[in-house]
């Protein structure tokens, strides 16, 4: 199974789950009861109805002979710690809390044929589960992975869609990037032009920035406040956090594409048509600020998340320069000034700000976590300065990047980042002094090149598998092993219905010929990295 649990024993026999199987629960995890039920129910036909006291005197076997399902709370045992204990006659999940209850569960989901996977029967099994016990915790806190709505929008279902695969292989952070130069996806009330002008462009680029081509095809989309409680509700109860971001003070030409007047004076941009960014940023005013206020004061009300995305990346100087205001503030301070007063929006919402590591430029304030991707130098640098970090360095982690040198690969971009490179990926590079600064790390999905969920499938899966395994197992990891278990996993992914990149290759629909890409060797991405540090 995937990700790799700490500790397996086995032995003879199996645990048969049959109609009059039972589930036995307590009140207090009612969700992870109802959710076994759901999931486990309509492709096996068992749909566990809960245990009957019986008259007195039965035993519990024949009370239940069908067997039992058991969930159980153990306080001893950390919060995501679970432990599945598998008889002939019964199946014991036990968890340190309900998040470790629901791993466990997962672990039972895998454990049964591919089959239970499904959403409806396709045949009448057997469900067996192998007799003996696992005992599993995470390796971190933080395990997730950015989904980018902004380049493309993705619509309700298909986020929650990713929300089941995520959960399924027990990641429990889904960051969501809201907002670009190329779109904004969310409804704020007083700015209703964010959404009527800033969620829609005429058209999008087809393939690489460097080669100017476009599709002459409208796109758009955003998220309702009811949208939004759908899915945080939807993700709560599979113990996925929803993590927002509103990028800020740069990334904002769809903003300034509703509102010129946010901006430096430079006109009236529309939203952005072309993949890259924008020269266009926040003007330093008063009005700017109580935009921003009013934004994250909106998403502190939708989203319950103690962790609230504020951006702070890729912030270009140019209109700055030109700007009393900015000038008067000092042009390489106002990327700072921005950060320290978006940190304050947050806290008066007692929410901890979350940013890219170019926040870190200027001094950033102690409690910012910084998202380190500019490489494993910037998560030393950040960690060292006593900031925790989420590591995603885009050479290891970013999943728009190519699959291989496979030329029917789709737009290939980036260096080249295949499963096994995922599966190589440590979040604590050597030279953190303090390794628990580390809380974790994250897979990130940009989505320029990927117009729909089954462009993202493509390009997440079977890399998010591996990166699941790297945030989860701890202890030394074996590529022969983990490559053996993938090849029985396809199996559950095609049960589940997930379009993920074959072992042999793009098949001729996934690849897109009209789309061309810009390739680049792991030494020019290393240098580019090295260029932006340097800045």
């Amino acid at each position: 199974m995937i990700p790799r649990p700490a500790s397996v024993l086995l032995a003879e026999g199996t645990f048969v789950l049959r109609p009059d199987t039972v589930l036995d629960a307590p009140g207090s995890l009612a969700t992870e009861a109802h959710l076994l039920r759901a999931t486990l129910g309509p492709p096996t036909g068992c749909f566990l109805p809960p245990t009957a006291a019986g008259p007195a005197g039965l035993s519990a076997d024949e009370r239940a002979p069908g067997g039992a399902i058991v969930l159980r709370l153990d306080e001893a045992m950390p919060p995501e710690a679970y432990r599945v204990s598998v008889t002939a006659e019964s199946v014991t999940v036990t968890g340190g809390g309900r998040a470790g209850v629901h791993y466990g569960l997962q672990t039972l989901r895998q454990s049964l044929p591919p089959a239970a996977l499904r959403r409806a029967a396709t045949g009448a099994g057997p469900w067996t589960v192998p007799v003996g016990e696992i005992a599993d915790a995470p390796r971190f806190r933080w395990r997730g992975c950015l989904l980018d709505v902004a380049r493309h929008f993705m619509p309700v279902a298909g986020v929650l869609r990713l929300i089941d695969l995520l959960a399924l292989h027990k990641l429990n952070v889904l960051h969501l990037h809201l907002t670009d130069d190329q779109g904004w996806r969310l409804e704020i009330p007083g700015y209703p032009r964010l959404t009527e002008v800033g969620a829609w462009r005429p058209r999008s680029m087809r393939g690489s920035r460097v080669h100017g081509e476009f599709d002459e095809r409208p796109h758009g989309g955003f998220y309702t406040a009811d949208d939004v409680r759908e899915i945080v509700a939807y993700a709560a109860a599979r113990h996925v956090t929803v993590v927002p971001e509103i990028d800020l003070p740069g990334h904002v030409q769809a903003v300034l594409a509703a509102y010129p007047r946010l901006g430096n004076g430079s006109g009236e941009p529309s939203v952005m048509e072309a993949w890259g960014v924008s020269t266009h940023t926040l003007s330093v005013s008063d009005e700017a600020l109580e935009f921003c206020r009013t934004v994250l004061h909106t998403v502190c009300d939708l989203f319950p998340s103690p962790v609230v995305g504020i951006g702070g990346d890729e912030c270009d100087r140019t209109e700055w320069r030109t700007s009393p205001a900015a000038i008067a503030l000092g042009v390489d301070d106002v990327q700072a000034w921005y950060v320290a007063r978006l940190a304050g929006f947050l806290a008066e919402r007692g929410r901890r700000p979350f940013g890219w590591d170019e926040i870190l430029e200027g001094g950033a304030p102690a409690d910012v976590l910084i998202a380190a991707w500019r490489g494993p130098e910037s998560a030393v640098r950040a960690a060292n300065a006593g900031h925790d970090v989420v590591s995603c360095p885009d050479m290891h982690v970013y999943l728009d990047y190519r699959q291989s040198d496979d030329p029917g690969e789709p737009v290939p971009v980036g260096s080249r980042l295949t499963v096994s490179d995922v599966y190589a990926f440590d979040p604590v590079p050597a030279g953190v002094a303090d390794p628990a600064r580390i809380i974790g790390a994250q897979a990130n999905i940009w989505t320029e090149h990927m117009p729909d969920a089954r462009a993202v499938d493509y390009m997440a899966f079977p890399r998010l598998c591996a990166f699941a395994e790297v945030v989860w197992s701890s202890g030394a990891r074996d590529p022969v092993d983990f490559e053996h278990r993938l090849n029985s996993h396809y199996a559950r992914l095609d049960a589940l219905g997930v379009e993920y990149r074959r072992p042999s290759g793009p098949r001729p629909w996934q690849s897109r010929p009209a789309a061309r890409g810009n390739p680049l060797t792991h030494g020019q991405r290393r240098a580019l990295i090295a260029e932006m540090l340097a800045r």
